[in-house]
This record gives C-alpha cells, sequence and structure tokens, in this order.
C-alpha cells in the first residue's frame, strides 16, 4: 500500500500590524468628514420632505377649511351613530332584548366618548387617563343622555299634551333616536305616537288593524310621526335619511294630513 500524502499545515498569517496612532490632525479630520456627510443626509430628507408637503401647501385655506369641519362632524356624529345604529342593529339583527341592545349601545358609545376625552387629555397634559374618563366623565355624560332621553320630552316638541303622554310607551329605541333628532333639529315636532280604534273613528279614517301605532307584544308603541308641513324640503329630507340610516322605515304621507311616519318592524 502506498503511504498517504502528509497534509500540509496552514501557513500561519502574519501578526496584524498595529492600528496607526491616532493624532489631533486625524481626528479633526475624521470629524469633518462626518459633518460632511450628516450635513449630505439632512439636505436629502429636508428636500424629501418640502416635496411631501408641496402638494398641501398648494391647497387652498377653503379646503383645508372644509376638511376640518368634516373631520369634527364625524367626530362628533360617530357617538350618537354607535349608540342608536348599534342598538337598532343588535336588536333587529341578532335578536338583543329591547333593554339589552340599548345597554350595549350605550357601552359602545361610553368607549368611543372615553377614547375621546383620553385623547384630548393626553394632548392637552401628556398623561393617558383613560379609565379616570371613563368613569368621571364619559359614564355620567352616556347615562344622563340616554336615561333623558327615555323618560323626557319638551313640550316644544310635541302636538299636543296628549302625544306627550303616550311618549314613555314608545319603543326605548325610539325614543333614543327620537332624542337624537331633536338635539339636532330644535324644530322637530311629534305629531303622533299611540293610537287606539277610537282615534281612527275620531279622525274619520278606516280603522288599520296592523297599524305600529298599537302597543305591540312587547308592550311598546313602534310607530310616530313627524311633522313634515312648513319646514323645507332639505330638513324634511334629512331627517328621513337620518332614521333610514339608523335602520327605522319610513313613509311620507302626503295629504290632508302631511307627516313623515317612522316605525321600528316587530321582530
Amino acid at each position: 500500500m502506498t503511504p498517504k500524502p502528509a497534509k500540509r499545515r496552514p501557513k500561519p498569517k502574519p501578526p496584524a500590524s498595529p492600528p496607526p496612532p491616532r493624532t489631533e490632525q486625524g481626528i479633526k479630520a475624521k470629524l469633518a468628514e462626518l459633518r460632511r456627510e450628516a450635513a449630505k443626509e439632512w439636505h436629502k430628507r429636508t428636500r424629501a420632505a418640502e416635496r411631501a408637503l408641496r402638494p398641501l401647501r398648494k391647497r387652498p385655506a377653503l379646503a383645508v377649511a372644509v376638511g376640518f369641519v368634516v373631520s369634527l362632524l364625524v367626530l362628533g356624529v360617530l357617538p350618537f351613530y354607535a349608540l342608536v345604529r348599534g342598538s337598532v342593529y343588535l336588536h333587529e339583527h341578532q335578536g338583543f332584548p329591547a333593554w339589552l341592545a340599548l345597554a350595549a349601545g350605550a357601552l359602545l358609545t361610553l368607549g368611543i366618548v372615553a377614547g375621546y376625552g383620553a385623547w384630548i387629555l393626553r394632548a392637552v397634559t401628556g398623561t393617558h387617563r383613560f379609565r379616570v374618563v371613563a368613569v368621571w366623565i364619559a359614564l355620567p355624560v352616556v347615562t344622563f343622555y340616554v336615561g333623558s332621553a327615555l323618560v323626557y320630552v319638551s313640550s316644544l316638541h310635541v302636538k299636543s299634551p296628549a302625544v306627550r303622554a303616550y311618549y314613555t310607551s314608545l319603543h326605548p329605541l325610539l325614543r333614543v333616536a327620537l332624542a337624537t333628532v331633536i338635539l339636532a333639529d330644535r324644530k322637530a315636532v311629534i305629531t303622533d305616537v299611540g293610537r287606539t280604534r277610537a282615534d281612527y273613528e275620531a279622525m274619520k279614517l278606516p280603522v288599520n288593524e296592523r297599524t305600529l301605532h298599537y302597543r305591540q307584544r312587547d308592550g311598546y308603541v313602534h310607530a310616530v310621526d313627524l311633522r313634515t308641513s312648513g319646514r323645507g324640503a332639505v330638513r324634511n329630507a334629512l331627517t328621513r335619511v337620518y332614521f333610514w340610516t339608523m335602520g327605522f322605515d319610513t313613509l311620507r304621507h302626503v295629504g290632508t294630513a302631511d307627516h313623515l311616519h317612522v316605525s321600528l318592524p316587530v321582530r
């Protein structure tokens, strides 16, 4: 057998030469180079930021103002939308009982209001206290609003004391929706809520056994009429769009008694 050739040993690496000694002139030159590199990078970032902001600077003041107003409207409308639309959705489509659906909608609204308050507090003071804002600000505000909407309507917003007497017999989700309309439209007037067979005879109208103005199986009236005469087409259209957006049925009755009929379907 032929012997195996011996493995060659790797040549040892030469020892690394020591770094050159740092001199004052070398340090100054290195610092000057770093300053030039930093200045170039800063100039490049500044030009990129100017290019990004150039379209905003060209926007007219009117467009900026309109954008600001739209943002405020969205932030202001969102809590009411969550309260009313959220409650109606849970009641009509998820099968929640009326009071449980309203409580869930109020809880969602509480979270939104608390988030707004915590954001403002952080912007002003730099501290983030969501729980404090939720307990001491959002909870009292939402509770007062929902509670007052359920039990009270001003005489300025009803056609007669008889209509006002029927208010608490109205479905709670309709009452909260009406309170939101009244808050935005100080000229809103409720013309009719609950009815009986005698009311149809007094109005000389055929009796409608299927009307939602009667008390339904859950003990509540599911329909309300709002005044439309003397209010303008745009105002009436916006009112109808509001109720439709919130999940209610709407019907414009024209004739001897022009009014907007708003109802909550019976599950």
